[in-house]
């Protein structure tokens, strides 16, 4: 990031242009004003995610909500773009990073229902709304019985589905309460239910790689923004999903979570798309000198063992699924 006179320039953050989006961007971007990024603005970005219609397997899955606000950024419309850490890809972007996230929103999926119900005492043949092919199979698993209707739309949209033609609908619980709208949840669904997707409630703030490593106020703003408890989790869980060769589209969930004595434990289940079968296995690993390495270590070079240790738990029970049958289950890869 460029500096005039020694004060930061103006920070340019970019965002897509629904209120959860916005919220979200909001967010950061007067967090890194906070920690001494310098002023900043946001930059509406339109996405394929916004303009077209359909469901978001049709749509293309992951990545429909980013390519635009990542281009924005490589041609330097933007200096920082804010996602929902579970739309990204798992692929690299070269020239850009993921040089902050910051620390998780509960990441339980939360059933919004008519009448206060629960996933339990919801009417047989019930009417459950979700356009996301892990959660219908988590339903579907958990009760067969429901009647799962594909939608799409932002939250508003979807909420007001249960007083038009459904009984209740699935949502993020981390954008809820994002959007100060906890009251219309119903339930938060326990992980052994409803295992949420890879990184959902953590939002990856992006920048240009050189961007990050330049020293400036910004880049020592995304520093101390950045969770390393959050981040380490996150890793876990897309190195899992890299190795499964599986986007948003597929009916695949994980969580993971840092515990006492530098313990990362990550569990994840493989479905069937119509619900009928699952696989589920956790794993867990020590990371050796904690999350900030030992007294006297190189912060970068203990940063970066823990990162590698935290994507390898990823990867090694991404093997034990396969091993064990997930990718013809869930049609992974194809």
């Amino acid at each position: 990031m460029a500096e005039t006179g020694g004060m930061p320039q103006t920070v340019r953050v970019g965002t897509r242009a629904s209120a959860l989006a916005l919220t979200q961007t909001g967010h950061v971007a007067d967090a890194l004003t906070a920690l001494g990024g310098g002023e900043h603005e946001l930059v509406r970005v339109r996405t394929d995610g916004d303009r077209l219609t359909g469901s978001l397997a049709s749509l293309g899955g992951t990545g429909v909500f980013v390519t635009a606000l990542r281009d924005a950024l490589l041609e330097g419309r933007c200096d920082v773009a804010v996602h929902s850490f579970k739309d990204l890809p798992t692929a690299v972007s070269p020239g850009l990073v993921v040089a902050a996230v910051p620390v998780r929103e509960d990441p339980r999926d939360a059933l919004c229902a008519r009448d206060g119900r629960t996933l339990a005492t919801l009417p047989r043949g019930a009417s459950v709304g979700t356009g996301s092919p892990r959660r219908a199979a988590q339903l579907r698993a958990a009760r067969p019985d429901l009647e799962v209707v594909d939608i799409r739309g932002n939250v508003d949209t979807r909420l007001k589905r249960i007083e038009a033609d459904l009984d209740a609908v699935v949502l993020a619980r981390a954008g809820l309460a994002r959007l100060g709208r906890l009251d219309a949840v119903t339930e938060a669904l326990p992980f052994d239910v409803m295992t949420p997707a890879c990184a959902q409630g953590a939002l990856a703030v992006e920048v240009r790689a050189e961007d990050a490593a330049a020293g400036t106020p910004l880049a020592r703003a995304l520093a101390a923004l950045d969770h390393r408890p959050t981040h380490l989790a996150v890793l876990a869980e897309r190195a899992l999903l890299s190795r499964l060769e599986a986007g948003c589209a597929a009916p695949v969930g994980a969580h993971a979570h840092l515990g006492a004595d530098d313990v990362l434990t990550l569990e994840a289940v493989v479905l069937r798309v119509d619900g009928t079968a699952a696989l589920r296995r956790t794993a867990s690993t020590t990371l050796a000198g904690g999350v900030a390495g030992p007294d006297g270590a190189d912060p970068a070079a203990a940063a970066g063992r823990t990162a590698l240790a935290a994507a390898a738990l990823g990867t090694r029970l991404a093997e034990d699924l396969l091993a064990a049958g997930a990718a013809d289950l869930a049609e992974l890869g194809a």
